[in-house]
Parts: C-alpha cells; sequence; structure tokens
C-alpha cells in the first residue's frame, strides 16, 4: 500500500514543469558516446602499423658529370663576330655556336702561319749547314790525327838516321885518330933519321905534310861529328815540338768542333721552338668557331650582341646534354645518415605531378615513383649529406617530361612500427630503428648501384 502510494507521488512530480526541467539531456549522452567512440577509435589507430620513413627534399640532377647542364667556355680571348644558333635550339656535337676573331697583336698577321713555316725551314737548313760543317771538321780531326802518326814516324826516322851517321862519324874520328898517331908516330921516326943523316930534307918534308893532312882531317872529322851530334839533338826537339804543334792543332780543331755543336743544338732548340710555336698557331686558329662539346639543347647565351670581347676561359653559353640519366640529389641530416645504405628503396614525389602522400602507409599513396639509392657522400654539408637516387628498374618507370633542376621530395622506408611507437619517437627525437642486420647495399645492392652509376 505504502509503495502504491510512493510511486503515484514520483508521477506527480515528473509532471511538473520544474522537474521536466532539469532531466538528462538526451543530446548530451549522444555527444559522450560519440567522443567515447573517438577515443576508442583513436586508441585503436595508435596500434595501426607505420613504415618509418626519413624524409629528405632536393632537386632533380644528372647521375653522371658529363650529363649535367655545363657550360661552353672559350678557350683563347677574342671578340665576338657572330652567333649561330638561338636558345632552345638543339645542337649536336661540333656544331657551331659562335665564331670569334683574334684581339693579341701577335696572331693578327694573316701570314703568320706561312712566316713560321718559313723561319722553321730556314732554322732546319741553318741545322743542316752547321752539321755538315761539324762532319767536316770530324774529318779535319780525323786527318790531323793521321798526319800526326805519319810525322811523328817520318821524324822517328830521321832521328834514327841521325843517330846512325852520328855512330859513324864517331868511327870515323877515331879511325881518324888512329891514323894520326901513325902519322905522328912515322913523322917522329922520320926527323929522327933526319937527323942521324939517313933521310933527306925532302922526305922529312913529306912526312911533315901527312901529318899536317892527317891532323887536318881529325879536326874535319871531329867537327862533322859535331854537326851530325847537333843534328841528332834537332831531330830529338823537332819530334818533340811535332807532337806539341799536332795536339794543339787537334785541340783548337776539337774547341770548334765542340763549338759547333752547340750550335747544332741550339739551332735545333730553336727549330723545336718553331714548331712548337707553328702547331700552337695553327691549334688556336681552330678555336675561332666555339664548338658544341655534346649533343644536347642551348639553354641560354651568357654574352649578348657582336662585337663584344672575351677572355680566355670565359662561359658563352651553357648547354644541356640530351637525354641524361636522371637522378634525384637529395639531402639528410647526419642523424638519419647511418640508416640509409646504397640499394636501399626510396619514393619519391616530383613537382609538377599530383600526388597523395601518406609517408607511412606507402601503400595508401598515389602520384610516387620508386628509387634506389646510388650514390652517398662521405662528406657533408653544414651537418647534411647527399644522396644520388636512381630510378628502380623493378618499379614503375619516372615521367618523361622530368627536367632537371625540378624539385624533388624523398622517403626512405624503413622498419614497420605502431602509430604510437612512433609518436612517441618523434616526440623525443630519437632516430629511427635500424633496418636487418645493416648488410644490405653493402654487397650485392652496391654492385648493383654502382652498375647503374656506369
Amino acid at each position: 500500500m505504502a509503495k502504491t502510494v510512493k510511486d503515484k507521488d514520483q508521477r506527480n512530480y515528473m509532471e511538473l514543469e520544474a522537474m521536466q526541467q532539469v532531466q538528462t539531456p538526451r543530446q548530451g549522452r549522444i555527444l559522450t558516446y560519440w567522443i567515447a567512440g573517438i577515443f576508442l577509435v583513436v586508441v585503436l589507430c595508435l596500434f595501426l602499423p607505420w613504415t618509418q620513413n626519413i624524409s629528405s627534399q632536393g632537386t632533380l640532377t644528372a647521375l653522371t658529370p658529363q650529363d649535367r647542364p655545363q657550360t661552353i667556355e672559350s678557350v683563347i680571348a677574342g671578340r665576338i663576330e657572330k652567333w649561330y644558333l638561338m636558345e632552345g635550339t638543339f645542337v649536336n656535337k661540333g656544331d657551331t655556336i659562335a665564331t670569334i676573331s683574334e684581339i693579341k697583336e701577335k696572331y693578327m698577321d694573316p701570314n703568320l702561319l706561312a712566316n713560321l713555316g718559313q723561319q722553321v725551314e730556314a732554322k732546319q737548313g741553318s741545322a743542316v749547314a752547321t752539321g755538315a760543317k761539324a762532319e767536316a771538321m770530324q774529318e779535319q780531326i780525323q786527318a790531323l790525327r793521321e798526319g800526326l802518326v805519319f810525322s811523328l814516324q817520318k821524324a822517328r826516322n830521321k832521328v834514327e838516321q841521325n843517330r846512325l851517321k852520328l855512330q859513324s862519324d864517331s868511327m870515323d874520328v877515331v879511325a881518324q885518330r888512329t891514323e894520326l898517331a901513325i902519322a905522328e908516330s912515322q913523322f917522329e921516326r922520320q926527323e929522327n933519321l933526319y937527323e942521324q943523316g939517313l933521310k933527306s930534307l925532302t922526305e922529312l918534308e913529306q912526312r911533315r905534310l901527312k901529318l899536317q893532312e892527317a891532323q887536318a882531317k881529325l879536326l874535319s872529322l871531329i867537327n862533322k861529328f859535331d854537326a851530325s851530334r847537333a843534328e841528332l839533338q834537332n831531330a830529338g826537339t823537332e819530334l818533340n815540338s811535332l807532337q806539341a804543334d799536332y795536339a794543339d792543332k787537334i785541340a783548337k780543331a776539337e774547341a770548334e768542333l765542340s763549338s759547333t755543336r752547340s750550335s747544332i743544338f741550339s739551332t735545333q732548340a730553336d727549330v723545336a721552338k718553331l714548331q712548337s710555336e707553328y702547331t700552337s698557331t695553327q691549334v688556336r686558329s681552330q678555336y675561332y668557331h666555339i664548338l658544341a662539346p655534346q649533343t644536347g639543347y642551348l639553354v641560354r647565351t651568357l654574352k649578348a650582341g657582336l662585337g663584344e670581347t672575351i677572355k680566355e676561359g670565359e662561359a658563352l653559353a651553357t648547354i644541356m646534354p640530351n637525354n641524361p640519366q636522371l637522378a634525384a640529389e637529395l639531402y639528410v641530416d647526419a642523424l638519419d645518415l647511418p640508416l640509409i645504405k646504397p640499394g636501399d628503396d626510396m619514393r619519391l614525389q616530383f613537382e609538377g605531378w599530383p600526388a597523395l602522400v601518406f609517408s607511412g602507409w606507402p601503400g595508401a599513396s598515389f602520384g610516387t615513383f620508386g628509387g634506389e639509392v646510388a650514390v652517398i657522400d662521405n662528406t657533408g654539408t653544414n651537418g647534411q649529406y647527399r644522396l644520388l637516387v636512381v630510378p628502380d628498374p623493378a618499379q614503375e618507370d619516372w615521367p618523361d617530361a622530368l627536367r632537371v633542376g625540378s624539385g624533388v621530395q624523398g622517403w626512405a622506408m624503413l622498419n614497420t612500427v605502431p602509430i604510437w611507437y612512433e609518436i612517441w619517437r618523434q616526440l623525443n627525437n630519437f632516430p629511427a630503428d635500424y633496418t636487418g642486420d645493416g648488410t644490405k647495399g653493402t654487397t650485392q645492392n652496391t654492385n648493383k648501384a654502382q652498375a647503374s652509376y656506369e
């Protein structure tokens, strides 16, 4: 009975307008359900897989240096005379881009090559004549040496003759001395007999005459002996002086020969110098035409008009090689560099191509293209290291309309982790996790990247 009364009273209270105003709103409950649901979804999303990646930016370039934009420079100084091509024109290797004229006084002579050729011929003729003179002097020296041998033999023979003559004269003197002694002895005996009256005065005078004749003959032979001895001394002196004379003549001839050879070497040096100058002038004349170093497009001219003077090595135009092997030039921080190796995969977004990118969910992204790390610089600039990324042959091709210099956004794909872990890592500025055992890209992938580079 009491419970029935109580229920009746509650119904009466609920019929009151004030009680109706203090009831729990229905919208609040719905909002609570939504918040709880969203919170539950966010919590669940935190456990979804997320692919760690390293984001980098850069530009498109060419993989090899010869495929990159380059300037066309003038090897020599000159004045621009004529332009043959316009900007944006396709050029083949060896096409003439511009013509310049000479501005140096040394090379302004129109007959310079002919004059240099004549100088070379004259110097060569001088070298030939000097060589002939040297050969003649060598023959002269040889003749002097042979003449010295003959003259020495002749002088030695003369010395020997004088020695034999001196020996003969010496024997004659000895014989005459004996004959004089005999004449003296006979004269003494004849004189004794004359004193004894046994011989006449006439006979004594005859003996005295013979004695005087013997004395005169001895004196003549002694003089002849002295003359022969003097001749022997003169022959010996002549022999010694002959050697000195020929040695002096040979020394003078050899000195002149050495001087002639020196002149030959000097002339040969002049010939080589003139030939080098002739060749350099001939090669210089080829640089009056500025040629395209390779096939490509003439991007821009750096000099305008005609008659403008340019210096040696100054750039005239810029050329972009045709069909370069494209590569993305990206930069990564030093903190992320140990995680990237040659041969690692990357995803690339090019400027000008629409794309929807979820960096952590590469499978849900579109408009990106595959790439492969080919080169990693060993030195960094301002804490960043350069990567060169080439197309991955196992994935889709890059667009044909790409141009060198356009912007590129790249992502290097790493480990797959929960989203909550990735948020925690980013908040603490921790590096991404290492992938594998660190051997990827060091052997097989490195070889593949090197082959791509070549």
